[in-house]
């Protein structure tokens, strides 16, 4: 048989075997194998990389062979591109992100009428190409959420995944701590291959590692209402989120390093969230400038 008519019938799938083997020994068989194998990897991802065709065109010119073949050859490369480029434009990912800075936040409504408040430094992208066939977000930072009821609709953070059907809910995700508070409906928390189900007025709490179970009689997280609110807490870890909430450095100088806090500060008054957090424990503070405070035991 023709080489011609053998590469014509390896195009259509019918090679017999005895044909397949004469096409294998051919030298554009395996160029030709690459080009399907190719096009059998692909998969619509936003970060894949499509060969240009100049690139593809060096390829085929520089096979020795028959030139009115590997005009043909170059036709079919070509056609084969722009299929994939096609499909790669029509199924790249439609990714929405919302972030927020220093003593910034944000309210925003999701694709199925479900609202969201982002608190500062925290940052949410989800998918909204896919919304209507998976409910899934993914978080960092602190958000709280009004979900409409549906299908299952999940955060996702590096801790664990919030899971819910419809309810109010607030997530913090930062460094080592998850914390989930439910206000209304069921929260699920998935965690380290456990799953903790959470009704209105419970909160979990995993710090590196350790759960806490805790209550909340709020009707919404104070951060919403510029307060950040605590229950026996570590006075470092109250520390860290008044550093976070203000943009400032605290030196902290204290024998206790185990002290806990309950309570709330305000988040719009430095000066008197630093009494909120000192006066229980008898300490001292000074504001040494914007940037920086101090805290120190009263005795010293």
């Amino acid at each position: 048989m023709k080489k011609d008519d053998l590469i014509q019938k390896w195009l259509h799938n019918e090679l017999t075997d005895k044909e397949q083997a004469a096409f294998d020994a051919l030298e554009e068989a395996k160029f030709l194998e690459e080009i399907i194998q190719e096009g059998q990897r692909f998969k619509a991802d936003k970060h894949i990389s499509i060969p240009s065709f100049e690139s593809l065109n060096k390829r085929l010119s520089s096979k020795t062979t028959s030139t009115n073949w590997f005009s043909i050859l170059s036709k079919i490369a070509a056609v084969f591109i722009i299929g994939l480029g096609m499909f790669y434009f029509l199924n790249t990912d439609d990714v929405t992100v919302f972030s927020t800075r220093y003593a910034e936040s944000k309210a925003f409504t999701l694709p199925d009428n479900s609202l969201v408040r982002l608190n500062e430094f925290s940052h949410l992208e989800y998918n909204a190409s896919t919304w209507k066939k998976r409910r899934s977000l993914h978080l960092k930072g602190e958000a709280f959420f009004d979900v409409e009821k549906g299908m299952r609709f999940d955060v996702i953070t590096k801790n664990g995944v919030v899971s819910v059907l419809g309810t109010e809910f607030n997530v913090l995700d930062r460094d080592s701590i998850l914390k989930v508070s439910c206000y209304e409906g069921l929260v699920q928390v998935s965690y380290d291959d456990k799953i903790t189900t959470l009704p209105a007025g419970k909160e979990l709490s995993i710090i590196k590692g350790i759960e806490q179970n805790t209550h909340t009689v709020l009707s919404q997280p104070k951060w919403l209402k510029n307060m950040s609110a605590f229950e026996n807490a570590l006075f470092t870890d109250v520390v860290v989120e008044l550093e976070q909430q203000y943009n400032i450095k605290i030196q902290l100088n204290i024998h206790n390093s185990t002290l806990k806090f309950t309570g709330a500060f305000t988040n719009n008054n430095l000066d008197k969230a630093l009494k909120s957090i000192t006066h229980p424990f008898n300490l001292s503070y000074e504001i040494k400038n914007e940037q920086r405070v101090i805290i120190w035991d009263e005795q010293q």
